[in-house]
């Protein structure tokens, strides 16, 4: 179970780092979309992480 965690931790700090490095070299629209984006993505990873530890 701490594997599960480590890798939710790992994987939401990766899309921060990445969300923070788009929004300071992009535009105000492109900004909001990013986020929104991210934002799916990150749900998405979070879901898939959930199932996984469900199998297990």
């Amino acid at each position: 179970m701490r594997v599960m965690s480590i890798v939710k931790g790992v994987a939401a700090g990766a899309a921060v780092g990445t969300v923070c490095y788009a929004i300071s070299n992009s535009s105000k629209r492109k900004r909001n979309v990013l986020k929104k984006n991210t934002g799916k993505a990150l749900k998405s990873v979070v879901d898939v992480l959930n199932g996984i530890s469900d199998m297990m």
